[in-house]
Formats: structure tokens, sequence, C-alpha cells
């Protein structure tokens, strides 16, 4: 049941994320593009989006080794 609570929050906090800018920038759009600024908030927003995929797969593999470690705890505690 959390899953979903946080899939909810989750969609909710995106949609915000993608329509506030874009109604904010209605006034004059290619501002970011004339002053050149618009590649560093395609560069932070990259960074942003590696370093939180780094810490899925480092927490996936982190997760797994534990698995394993349990499994194998479990293996001996039968033997």
């Amino acid at each position: 049941m959390k899953f979903f609570k946080f899939r909810k929050l989750f969609t909710i906090i995106l949609l915000l994320a993608i329509s506030l800018p874009a109604s904010w920038a209605q006034g004059n759009r290619d501002f970011m593009r004339e002053t050149g600024k618009i590649n560093v908030v395609v560069g932070v927003i990259l960074l942003i989006f590696l370093g939180i995929v780094w810490y899925l797969v480092r927490l996936d593999r982190k997760l797994t080794r534990l698995e394993h470690q349990l499994n194998d705890d479990k293996n001996e505690w039968t033997n």
C-alpha cells in the first residue's frame, strides 16, 4: 500500500515539476537560449539524473549482496 501512495506522490510532484516552469516561462520563451544558460540547466538536470541512477544501482548491488549473505546464513542454520 505504501508503494501506491509513494507512486501517487511522485506522479504529482513530477507533473508539477513539468508544468510550473513551463507556465512561468510564457513571458520570454527564448531567454535561456539567448543568454546561453540553457546548456547549464540541461547539464545540471543531467547530473542530478545520473546521480540518482548511480545511487539506485549502488543500492541495488548492496541489497543483492545482503540478500545473498542472508540466504547463506539461513542455509548454514538448516544444515
